[in-house]
Order: structure tokens, then sequence, then C-alpha cells
């Protein structure tokens, strides 16, 4: 039992989460995401140059990703968290007020930019936080509840999106977007921080070779990173194929959204259950991604609507993996480059995402999207054995002649 004094003080902790909960939700509370490409096609951009955009989105966040991550482990990382949204907020200003393919790909730029300066700084700032408060154990349930908010907020604006079209055009639905990101910039103000910047004359590129050493020193740092991409980027890009999952089941088109929102809640739930699944180690995550995998396999190649149950409980499962893997990556660590390795974890993604977006290409050229995804449900299965199968020891050198031996050291990760 944890004696009164070594407990987590209740009362910056809990600053800390709600801050956190509420920055969470209103940063994908945006009622853009479901309808900016009405928006592109409404203006009359071509497909082509609406598959342009997202290319520069996704090109500004790789280019960016590590440089924001190291920049965040050299600066204030509220600064940074509050800086993101109010580049995003510009961006979708430009869209409203500009309607053009210029004004567009400047605003893709913009909501790149924000992003990367927030990916890798929130987490370090809230590990740190937390570990401050003696409280490192509960990152991942806290993160969790976190992505939770998140999605609980992308539905939110699923919801709203429709409506507010309706009675305001695409102005209403920007506006909102604008002050969503507003408000999350404000609240972003409210996180504590109470790490020291490490200002130096070599600045961000400094911080980058620490992070760098650290992984290349650390086997342990190393897996921990190539974890972060093999869980999170299969899933991660098929979301954005689960609308024609969804109509292939044969639902109508309006139908389509109610099943999509049955999905995300299981992604939801997972969010708010990955603080428990820590507690179940190396052999619970494997558990937890064979589980998945199978599910999403047998769920996606019923083709039936009453089968997506499956694909639901595949996220969920999914969601609960990629907060375990940050977590264990976050303990595995040091507090230095914290936010440059997360980085570097996160371009691992990105990078990992848009190979499984070539791969999807390929497969629904010559099959249907039930068969595709239980295909790319085989990296899961694959994953969760490679977690538990035995590895070998490597033999470490003996001491240098005529010296006495060192001190065990221990891994406190195990």
């Amino acid at each position: 039992m944890t004696s009164t004094s070594t407990r987590a003080p209740r009362g910056p902790v809990r600053r800390l989460t709600r801050t956190l909960y509420g920055y969470a939700f209103l940063e994908e509370c945006v009622l853009l995401y479901p309808v900016y490409a009405l928006l592109f096609s409404d203006t009359g951009l071509s497909v082509a140059q609406i598959s342009s955009l997202f290319a520069l989105w996704s090109i500004t966040g790789i280019l960016l990703e590590i440089p924001s991550g190291a920049w965040a482990d050299t600066v204030s990382r509220r600064l940074l968290l509050w800086a993101g949204p109010l580049c995003t907020a510009a961006g979708f200003a430009l869209w409203i007020l500009l309607p053009s393919y210029g004004a567009f790909a400047a605003g893709f730029v913009l909501w790149g930019v924000g992003g990367a300066l927030v990916s890798g700084a929130l987490e370090a700032l809230v590990h740190d936080e937390l570990d401050r408060l003696g409280a490192a154990g509960s990152y991942a349930r806290v993160m969790g509840r976190a992505r939770a908010a998140g999605l609980a907020a992308v539905m939110t604006a699923m919801l709203l999106a429709g409506p507010v079209l309706t009675r305001g055009g695409h102005g209403a639905v920007g506006a909102a977007s604008v002050l969503a990101c507003l408000l999350a910039a404000a609240t972003a103000t409210r996180f504590p921080e109470h790490r020291t910047p490490a200002h130096d004359r070599t600045g961000w590129t400094a911080a980058l070779r620490t992070g760098l050493a650290e992984a290349r020193a650390d086997r342990s740092v190393r897996g921990a990173l190539l974890l972060v991409p093999a869980v999170g980027a299969v899933w991660g890009a098929l979301d954005e194929y689960t609308p024609l999952l969804v109509r292939d089941t044969g639902v109508a088109d309006g139908t389509v959204p109610l099943l999509l929102t049955l999905i995300w809640a299981g992604a939801t739930a997972g969010s708010l259950l990955a603080g428990e699944g820590e507690r179940l180690g190396t052999p619970g995550l494997a558990l937890l991604l064979a589980g998945g995998g199978l599910a999403l396999a047998v769920g996606s190649a019923a083709g039936t609507p009453a089968a997506l149950l499956l694909v639901a409980v595949a996220f969920g499962c999914f969601q609960a993996a990629t907060v375990l893997v940050d977590a264990r990556l976050q303990h595995r660590i040091g507090s230095t480059g914290r936010a440059t390795l997360t980085s570097v974890a996160g371009l691992g993604t990105e990078l990992a995402t848009v190979a499984v977006f070539g791969c999807y290409a390929l497969l629904a050229a010559h099959a249907p999207h039930g068969t595709v995804f239980a295909v790319l449900a085989v990296p899961y299965l694959a994953t969760a054995v490679l977690l538990v199968l035995p590895r070998p020891r490597r033999r470490r050198p003996g001491p240098p002649a005529r010296r006495p031996p060192a001190p065990a050291v221990t891994d406190a990760d195990g």
C-alpha cells in the first residue's frame, strides 16, 4: 500500500489532467474535418488538386516532425502547445476568407506546422510533469483518457458539421473550427511547466544529437521506437478507408456515419481502458495485438453490418495498444531528449502510414475492401508473435585486464 507521504499530490495532478483533457478535446473538435473535402470540391478543385493538397500536408509533417521535437527539448514546450493551434487556426481562416488552391495549400502547410509543433512536445510535457509529481506510473491512463477526449471531439464534430453546414455554409463551419483552435491555444497557457529549457549555442541540433545518441546506446529505447509505428501505422491508415468498408456491407449511404460512430466508439473505449492494460506487461500487449488482429480479419472479411462490431473491437484494441507503446517509450527514455525521440517515433509512424497507403492501393485494385482489411491485419499478428518470442541474451565483454569488475547494472524497465 502506498503511504500518504509518497502519494502524488492530487491538486497539481488534477490541474494538469483537466488542462490536458480540455486541450485534447478542443484540438480535435474541428467541424471542418468531415467536410473540408466538400469545400475544396465546391471551390472547383479537381481530384488531382485535392490529392496534391493531402500530399503537401503529409510532406510538411514529415519534414518538420523531428526538428520540431528537438526544438521542444530546447525551448518551452508550453509555448509550442499554444503556438501550434494558432498556426492551424490561421490556416483554416485562409480557407474561409480566400477560398482558392493557393490558400488551401498555405492552409495545409500551416496545419502541418501546427501539428508538428504539438507532436512530441505534448507527450514530453505531460510525462515530465507527472514524473515531477511522483505520478509517472499513471501516464498511460492519463494519455488514454486524453486520446478518448480527442476521439469524443471527433465524433462531436461529425454530428455537428452537417447541421452547421446546412444552416451557415462553409463559412460557419470554418468559423467554428477557428474558434475551437483559439480555445485550444488559450487552454494550453494553463499547462504547468517546471522544466528549464536547455538553451545553448548549438540549439535544437544538439538536442537532436543527444536524443539519437541515446537511441543508439540503449537497445530497449530502439525497440520501443520501432514498436510505435508497428502498432500505430496500419490501423491509422485503415481509418481513412473505413467509410468504404462500411458501404461495402450493403447499407445505405445515410447509415454509413452511424456505423462509423460505432467503430470510433470502440476506439474511445480502448483509450479509456489503456491504463488497465499497462499492468499486463509485454504478454498483455501481445495478446491485445493478436486479439485485435483476429477481430479485424474476421469482422472485415464477413462483409455484414453486424460484423462491424468486431472491427470496432479491433480498433479499441489498437487504440489501447497505441497508448501503451507510447507509455513504453516514455518510460524508457531519459528526460533530456524526450520530445526528440517521441518525434522520431512519430516520423516512423508517418512514413509507415504512407507505405500502408501504397499497399492498400495495390491490394484494392484486385480485391474488395473487406479482404484488404483482413490482409492488413496480418502485421498485428506478426508483431504479437515477435513480442513473445524469447530473445537471445548478448554476452557482454569482460572487464579490462588489471581492473576490478564493475558492479552489475540492472534495467529498471525489465
